[in-house]
């Protein structure tokens, strides 16, 4: 597309659609397949011995299933509060859900530590970067566990197979692959958005005879190497595919660029790769950071990214970039004349947008040697429609003698067979394949989790959200009493920043257990009053995700799929945005009167 053509908003319309058409698929999400058969060891944990021990029977105040951030945050919040009672249940070897299994070369943040890390003034924790690897993040999460004494009672490499509400004894029974039977009087989840692995639904994907894995499980006994980025010295004499360009393929490509002898990216999307810039935290400005400095932090943070104001941009990165832009656009606007009608909010941010995206694009040719290449790796759609990327080497990659785009023109790779992967009727000779193809998230909550929830009167949880997710601030469930949903969905809805909606929820919960356990109270319940209400708030909020018709394929909008009520309550948030809802959940749980819920 001529850049002339790229100025004219509506041949960039129309090469948007062309581009998103050519990926729409009828299978939606049943394209992607579970691991299972020669693929099931792809949910085994590589990194922990699971060590046998007798099942548990007994009884704890609050069980956190889920030892990612939500539990962390969650768990420390209670014990802040003097709840120390506190047992999490966790899938892998140790703390850090999927800071613990994404130990891939490159791993790293896409928001900036200083807002992403949570809990860093009460662990004492100074970034040594802005965006750091993955093993400092997982270095934080084992931080909070130490600081707030959340190992003395975790059981890890311990899957839960069914939670079950008792009635006659206000307890929840909590089934794990040990045997146990453990009760809880309070029960949270915080099983995560991204925690399944899914595979591409390849013809003949089962039949490569050379070595698989999947990014969140890598291998680096096959590969040499190690999270912090060594090099793969046995990659040197391989031929390695890998299938997928999301936000982990950008972060891995440019090692295995760097170390296999020859590298083929099969794409079938390209990600929009914004600079990211990153650099050192200085120690000595990072000591004149005043108490609270972090909190400051995060209000800035989502205030811009949300189209707010603030004196200054304290992060100061792309995602913040996106949302000022559009702004400003509406402030000049008002300022010669214009209005705050929906048409001028929709023009102001799809000019932002094209701005955005046309830089993003050039910045594709300037770094990329190859035309032909370059122009397979600039991403025809809005910025937001995929998770934006922000990488200084990726691009680059494609400069290596031994890295090769195989672009498949958005069908995906046609078939895979003992020897390689087939595209455009062309073979590709591989030794190793990496399938870099995410996380299930348009599946069943249950089967995501892995387990299915059963509350009062033996309704399950799938069954209460057969038509959509229904709660309470996104958190509490009619008819699942002493339950906690941890997750952004239906509460602030932060994606770009994601610990941030985990950390509030653990102060909300500390809340509502305190002082369930102050009025000597067995259940509390969300009415059903109340999670209708809150339905029907959020049914007005005009800023649901996933509906734009320029929108190629992803998960972030059911994979191109209809877009009907059930799909809007799972990706939907407070009509205000983030944070006016922080904002109004503190003033909630600080009143003391937790209105929609229901004390017996």
């Amino acid at each position: 597309m001529s850049a002339a053509e790229q100025t004219d908003p509506a041949a960039l319309r129309a090469k948007y659609r062309a581009e998103r058409d050519k990926r729409l698929r009828s299978e939606g999400n049943q394209q992607y397949i579970e691991p299972t058969g020669r693929f099931a060891h792809f949910l085994d944990d590589p990194y922990t011995v699971r060590v046998e021990r007798e099942p548990l029977f007994d009884d704890v105040t609050v069980a956190f299933i889920g030892g990612g951030f939500s539990g962390l945050c969650t768990g420390a919040r209670l014990k802040q509060a003097g709840i120390d009672d506190v047992r999490i249940i966790e899938g892998g070897g140790d703390f850090g859900g999927a800071w613990y299994w994404n130990r891939y070369p490159g791993a790293m943040c896409d928001t900036a530590a200083m807002v992403y890390l949570p809990l860093l003034e009460e662990t004492g924790h100074m970034p040594s970067m802005k965006y750091v690897f993955a093993p400092e993040i997982h270095g934080q999460a084992r931080r909070i566990a130490t600081t707030f004494g959340l190992y003395d009672n975790a059981v890890f490499s311990t899957r839960v197979t069914l939670l079950e509400w008792d009635d006659q004894t206000s307890r929840w029974v909590i089934h794990t692959d040990r045997g146990d039977r453990m009760r809880a009087r309070f029960v949270a989840m915080g099983t995560g958005p991204l925690h399944r692995p899914k595979l591409p639904g390849i013809p003949g994907i089962e039949t490569f005879i050379g070595h698989a894995f999947h990014t969140s499980r890598w291998d680096y006994e096959y590969t040499g190497g190690d999270p912090a980025g060594g090099r793969m010295a046995r990659l040197a004499e391989k031929q390695v595919g890998i299938i997928g360009t999301g936000a982990t393929a950008v972060q891995c490509i440019p090692h295995l660029a760097r170390d296999a002898k020859e590298l083929y990216v099969f794409q079938r999307t390209p990600s929009s790769i914004d600079v990211r810039n990153n650099h050192p935290i200085d120690p000595e400005w990072f000591a004149t950071l005043q108490p609270g400095w972090q909190q400051r932090w995060l209000v800035n943070f989502a205030t811009l990214q949300s189209g707010g104001f603030a004196d200054e941009d304290l992060v100061k990165d792309g995602w913040t970039d996106i949302a000022k832009r559009i702004r400003d656009r509406v402030v000049a606007n008002l300022a010669n004349g214009g209005d705050l009608s929906p048409e001028s909010l929709l023009r102001a941010y799809e000019e932002s947008d094209d701005e955005k995206m046309t830089e993003i694009r050039a910045r594709v040719d300037e770094i990329v040697c190859d035309p032909a290449t370059a122009e397979a790796l600039k991403p025809w759609y809005r910025q937001l429609c995929k998770r934006p990327c922000f990488h200084d080497e990726y691009l680059q990659a494609y400069n290596e003698p031994g890295c090769h785009l195989v672009d498949t023109d958005g069908k995906g790779v046609e078939r895979i067979d003992e020897t390689g992967a087939w595209v455009n009727g062309v073979h590709y000779e591989l030794d190793c394949l990496i399938l870099a193809s995410g996380f299930e998230v348009g599946t069943a909550a249950a089967r995501r989790a892995g387990f299915e929830t059963t509350g009062r009167g033996g309704e399950t949880l799938t069954q209460h959200w057969a038509e959509g997710m229904r709660s309470l601030h996104g958190m509490n469930v009619h008819g699942f009493p002493n339950l906690f949903i941890v997750g952004p969905s239906q509460g602030a809805n932060l994606i770009s920043n994601i610990t941030q909606n985990l950390t509030e929820a653990g102060s909300t919960i500390a809340a509502i257990v305190g002082h369930a356990l102050a009025v000597g109270a067995d259940q509390v319940e969300a009415t059903a009053a109340a999670e209708r209400g809150w339905i029907e708030l959020l049914e007005t909020n005009p800023r649901s995700f996933g509906g734009n018709p320029d929108c190629t394929p992803g998960y972030y909008n059911n994979e191109g799929g209809p877009i009907g009520r059930k799909e809007r309550l799972g990706a939907s948030g407070y009509p205000d945005g983030p944070v006016a809802y922080f904002d109004y959940i503190a003033r909630w749980r600080s009143t003391g009167e937790f209105t929609g819920l229901e004390f017996c």
